[in-house]
């Protein structure tokens, strides 16, 4: 990887793509060449235009504009956003299917350019689509991550600091499994600073409950449904946890991050993709912090692994 360059290429300049730029160029200092390709190249360089017309603005001394796959092949990290929507009547796996050719037409040209960096992949459903970038890639598995539950987990603790009046950089709590309906809060792992959350919820001296933790857990869960019956697509999120990732990449900072990566044999569970605490760094995951899960949330676990592993079984790849 070529960390003095730090170079970024974005495929997809969609409302997710172009929200994970625009956080890119006004968080600053975390690459210095980003790189715009879409089917629509006309889209790509007008996007490049007004990114670099607001550079004088921003916190970035950076070099922006719409390229070619060939541009991958010096690239630190390349960031996919592509893919198409679901039509009406389309099933999952239809919408799966179409978005695995569109991945094909992606992930082919960027390994044939002679890119060595990391992918990073934010199209939904995401732990599949980034299971799909693996095996067209071939790449290690370390160098294929996908956004996982990264967004879910803010979602969580953003609710939790506003329950328990605490700045939600103070809690430690993950959203694991699918990014999807199959999600879930590992209770018996959330922490107030040092305090497990269960021993504040057991303790009658306050008006901490069981119930208010399952509404919380169900709004994060329905968060994105309620956002895009209001705005029709939820991009912003999605596009500050992309950067966050990428910042954690291009910094080597070891950080622990709920991404999408493969499973070897951690939680029993073997080649899925799926949203777990991973320590991201230079070289993409460094290592999976396997959680001392219940026995309940193991069920839990489980039952997410199954769902991904029958929707992606039913692709042709």
């Amino acid at each position: 990887m070529n960390t003095d360059k730090r170079k970024v290429v974005l495929i997809g300049t969609g409302m997710v793509g172009m929200s994970f730029a625009y956080s890119l160029v006004n968080q600053g200092g975390i690459c210095n060449e980003l790189v715009l390709i879409d089917v629509n190249k006309e889209r790509a360089n007008g996007e490049a235009m007004d990114l670099n017309h607001g550079l004088a603005f921003g916190k970035s001394n950076m070099r922006i504009y719409a390229g070619e796959y060939s541009d991958c092949k010096d690239a630190d990290i390349v960031v996919i956003a592509a893919g198409v929507a679901q039509k009406e009547g389309e099933t999952r796996l239809d919408l799966l299917q179409r978005n695995t050719e569109v991945f094909r037409s992606i992930v082919t040209p960027v390994v044939k350019s002679g890119f060595d960096g990391i992918f990073l992949v934010a199209t939904n459903p995401v732990d599949i689509m980034t299971r799909v970038t693996y095996e067209l890639s071939r790449f290690g598995a370390s160098r294929v991550i996908g956004t996982g539950t990264s967004l879910d987990t803010a979602r969580l603790r953003y609710l939790l600091g506003e329950y328990f009046t605490v700045d939600p950089k103070n809690i430690h709590a993950y959203v694991i499994g699918e990014h999807g309906d199959s999600e879930f809060v590992p209770l018996s792992q959330v922490m107030l600073a040092t305090k497990p959350v269960v021993s504040i919820l057991n303790d009658e001296r306050n008006s901490y409950c069981i119930k208010d933790m399952e509404q919380i857990e169900e709004q994060v869960r329905t968060a994105a449904y309620k956002i895009i019956e209001a705005k029709r697509a939820t991009y912003y999120g999605v596009g500050m946890a992309l950067t966050r990732i990428v910042r954690a990449i291009l910094g080597d900072e070891n950080s622990v991050l709920t991404v999408s990566c493969k499973l070897c044999g951690e939680y029993g569970e073997r080649n899925v993709f799926i949203g777990v605490p991973t320590i991201i760094g230079r070289n993409g995951v460094k290592e999976i912090v396997e959680l001392d899960l219940t026995e309940d949330e193991m069920d839990k676990f489980r039952a997410s692994v199954k769902v991904l592993n029958e929707n992606f079984d039913g692709l042709a790849l």
